[in-house]
């Protein structure tokens, strides 16, 4: 899938205007630290899919899933997705289930933000500087000094030409799910059977990876997803439902 990185602050372009001579040369130094930091956010994507990958034959979790390989003797990066599927499960009443229907464990659904997540830890260690990385439609966004938000469009899964609202977000993430872009692909768990009543959920959090969770059970669960997503602490977002009405909310936490 795609992904992108801006990486915004006062040196990210390694220019400061009307610099001396050291502010320039500490420009140029942290522009350079910037490139190092997304070059390894990069890399670790590619670890992440080459342990992770359900396409890949030779990835840990394929062989996990084909019983060559057991929990215990995979990466411990692999266990860890495993228990916060596990969470994921539980905290979702089921809704997001990583091991339905009968496909055998498929972390999917949570991975990528999670891999996306670990993989901006050197980039949001960097002071002064500010990014919003994205991926297949989710946005990480990094804090910087600048107090002007990010902000994030959401599109209208009705018609993806056209941008149905905006979020300002300075830190977390904003993760959307639906059925807009690749049909009734995601199932109810409890039924087996694909849902359509939700069109597209976004939640915006402070962690991605629970937005993206949070995301994909909203649409699993349907029209009920209206009252749930009231329950979802710090949270705020748009739901979108096949008979054309909207649903907003916005939660303390």
């Amino acid at each position: 899938m795609p992904i992108s990185v801006h990486v915004r602050g006062a040196v990210a372009g390694g220019t400061v205007a009307h610099s001396t001579g050291a502010e320039h040369s500490a420009a140029i130094e942290h522009r350079a630290d910037a490139e190092h930091a997304v070059a390894a956010l990069f890399a670790s994507l590619r670890d992440a899919d080459a342990m992770f990958s359900t396409y890949r034959p030779d990835s840990q979790v394929s062989r996990l899933r084909r019983g060559e390989l057991d929990l215990d003797g995979c990466d411990p990066a692999v266990r860890e997705v495993h228990d916060l599927c596990v969470r994921a499960r539980e905290a979702t009443d089921g809704y997001f289930d990583a091991w339905a229907p009968t496909r055998g464990f498929d972390p999917t659904g949570l991975v990528k933000t999670w891999a996306l997540e670990r993989a901006a830890r050197p980039l949001s260690a960097l002071p002064g500087l500010g990014a919003a990385v994205g991926a297949g439609g989710d946005i990480l966004v990094l804090p910087d000094d600048d107090p002007k938000p990010w902000i994030v469009g959401i599109e209208d899964p009705r018609d993806r030409s056209r941008t149905l609202a905006s979020l300002p977000v300075h830190d977390g993430g904003v993760a959307t799910s639906g059925i807009a872009a690749r049909g009734a692909h995601i199932v109810d768990p409890h039924t087996g059977r694909a849902v359509t009543e939700v069109l597209s959920a976004t939640v915006s959090g402070p962690s991605l990876m629970w937005a993206d969770v949070w995301a994909t059970a909203a649409v699993a669960r349907g029209a009920g997803a209206i009252e749930w997503v009231g329950g979802l602490a710090g949270t705020s977002g748009l739901l979108v439902l096949a008979d054309g009405t909207t649903h907003r909310w916005a939660n303390p936490v």
